[in-house]
């Protein structure tokens, strides 16, 4: 989680420069974005489905391996057309097709890690939990920007992160199949909750995961696996705030780089790729306070979760808007941050205590959707609204993102979510 996400990141802080320089429009960037996340959205609930039946580990390493040769596609693509081998218009396309396998096969790895880890927790432990593998994907977005730099070389120059995460992705894959725990099915005992073998079992962030602790929610996890669609009554609620929350994040986020690059970068004398990296990494530092120290000092419930969340992110986004420099952008980006970070969360652990153990799985499949779902519109809406106007997209955003904290606060699906901890 924390490898993928560096390495969409690093691509999402050169991409704004990369398209300036090889004068690919700002709205076919946010495009080639949308189409991997249409794929991303209709892949994710087969992938939770095979991991039902291949185990999560094998999914996740599937992932790995579609995030790490898109990745070298990707790199391949734009070296090309940084040197002028191939036409802008070609590019573009050749950059669409490699970016679009990351949404087919790269979405088998988040599903599956999500589900692994809940199939391993009780109720009481999962909010944190599951804030814990979010905050993977937080520190994954600062060292991303942080190290993108690096890898800007000579021969390969913008092209160099995305060289570099396709041979880390390598290095993961191994990593999984040498250190994770097998949880194919029909192979190790020590892996089934509730058979007796908590002494060999797993621990995520230092909390018991034993089989005693989930013994009794064990008994009332029957029911067939299988696909779960987001309209199901039980999540339904989680799913609405999940794709609203996520797509004015999209949303917002597509456009800071722009926003960075045309308004902030003359005031001071530093490249933009790295103005657009130190907004990242603040962004995701404050992501990942909320996530690692936050929630879990306050144990915070799933639905307190997305009411503060998003009241924060509100506050975030409309200081972006009136920002007077870059230092005032980056401290209201990282404001909206650390909302995100408490509003993804929770809407996740919300979803996987509304179902029992056996449904994880498919929960996990539908949250996985719903978040690429969240990247097929909204960041084309934002690049436009951006071109419209700098300031637009985070006016808006600020404003839905009150209307729904009033849904958060409101809806009894969402306010249950309390309950089913404490119980």
């Amino acid at each position: 989680m924390l490898v993928t996400a560096a390495g969409n990141t690093a691509l999402q802080s050169v991409l704004p420069v990369i398209g300036r320089e090889i004068r690919i429009p700002d709205m076919a960037i946010a495009v080639i974005f949308s189409l991997s996340a249409l794929f991303w959205t209709f892949s994710a609930p087969y992938w939770a489905r095979r991991s039902d039946i291949e185990g999560r580990r094998r999914l996740m390493q599937v992932g790995v391996i579609g995030f790490g040769i898109s990745m070298l596609l990707c790199a391949i693509v734009i070296l090309s057309g940084i040197h002028g081998l191939i036409p802008p218009l070609v590019t573009f396309a050749l950059f669409t097709v490699a970016r679009s396998l990351f949404g087919v096969f790269g979405a088998a790895a988040n599903p599956a890690a999500q589900a692994y880890v809940a199939g391993r927790t009780s109720k009481a432990e999962r909010t944190s939990a599951l804030a814990i593998l979010a905050s993977a994907f937080g520190m994954g977005t600062i060292l991303g920007p942080a190290i993108a730099p690096i890898f800007i070389l000579p021969i390969v120059e913008l092209s160099g992160p995305m060289f570099a995460f396709a041979g880390i992705a390598l290095f993961v894959v191994i990593a999984l199949q040498m250190g994770l725990p097998d949880d194919t099915p029909g192979r190790g005992e020590a892996l089934q909750p509730g058979r007796g073998a908590a002494s060999t079992m797993p621990t995520i962030g230092g909390m018991s995961t034993g089989a005693s602790a989930m013994a009794a929610e064990e008994t009332t996890a029957t029911g067939v696996r299988g696909r779960m669609r987001i309209t199901d009554r039980r999540i339904k609620p989680f799913m609405i705030f999940g794709f609203c929350a996520g797509s004015l994040q999209a949303a917002t986020g597509q456009a800071i780089g722009f926003f960075i690059i045309d308004r902030m970068a003359g005031e001071l004398s530093v490249h933009p790729t790295q103005l657009i990296s130190i907004a990242f990494m603040a962004g995701a530092g404050a992501t990942l306070l909320a996530q690692w120290g936050i929630i879990r000092l306050l144990d915070l419930s799933p639905s307190q979760l997305m009411r503060w969340g998003t009241l924060i992110a509100a506050v975030g986004v409309a200081g972006i808007a009136f920002a007077p420099n870059f230092h005032a952008l980056i401290l209201a980006f990282a404001v909206a941050s650390a909302g995100f970070g408490f509003a993804r969360p929770g809407f996740t652990a919300g979803s996987s205590l509304a179902v029992s153990r056996a449904e994880q799985g498919g929960v996990a499949g539908a949250v996985t959707a719903t978040n690429g779902a969240c990247f097929i519109l909204a960041p084309a809406i934002g690049i436009g609204l951006y071109e419209l106007k700098p300031e637009l997209p985070y006016w808006l955003s600020a404003i839905g993102l009150l209307a729904l904290a009033v849904y958060a606060w409101r809806n009894p699906g969402l306010r249950k979510s309390e309950v089913d901890v404490a119980s």
